[in-house]
């Protein structure tokens, strides 16, 4: 006999497996209800619940009430679904080591700002002229309103008079059509 049959033959361990399968079972349809009303995906729902009920298993106080753990198992679930969003919303950072090897120089100063432009700023400038010169009107016109005027897609649709979902769309192909073109002009 192996040491989980000997271990499940005694009273004790018998009795705290039935505990933790009558907590799992009374609470399971909870919690997995809780994490997919959070996360809105099944998969990911059933990893989360599974991921707390693991954390549960290892501090189970047998002696607290049924509601004072089931308090403590969403406090679980709660701290779980956390970690879930600061994992997925974690935002690469970059030291300033590596954006100065990358090539950045660093902020503008203002008083740059007014001074005559580089010459790769005037050759960056030609480059985007003649992009925008290739494009459509209504391509062009809707990528002057929200990237060169800064207008939100509301003002923009409201210059353009169209809806904000046809503006949405329009930028879209906008855009993919200035990649199109930059690829020809860097071929040429």
């Amino acid at each position: 006999m192996d040491q989980r049959e000997e271990g499940a033959s005694q009273p004790g361990v018998r009795n705290a497996n039935v505990v933790l399968q009558h907590f799992y079972e009374d609470n399971i349809g909870l919690i997995y209800r809780y994490m997919y009303s959070k996360v809105g995906n099944r998969e990911e729902a059933e990893d989360l619940t599974s991921q707390t009920f693991m954390k549960a298993v290892h501090g189970l106080d047998q002696e607290r009430s049924p509601q004072s753990m089931q308090n403590w198992l969403f406090r679980i679930a709660q701290t779980t679904l956390a970690d879930y969003w600061r994992i997925h919303y974690r935002v690469p950072t970059s030291s300033l080591e590596a954006l100065l090897e990358a090539g950045w120089e660093g902020p503008i100063d203002e008083d740059e700002e007014t001074q005559t432009p580089s010459a790769s700023s005037l050759q960056a400038t030609e480059y985007v002229r003649r992009i925008l010169q290739a494009l459509p009107d209504h391509y062009r016109d809707v990528l002057i309103y929200r990237f060169l005027l800064s207008l939100s897609i509301k003002e923009t649709a409201t210059k353009m008079d169209l809806t904000e979902a046809n503006v949405k769309v329009l930028q879209f192909r906008a855009l993919r059509r200035a990649a199109e073109l930059e690829k020809i002009l860097v071929e040429q």
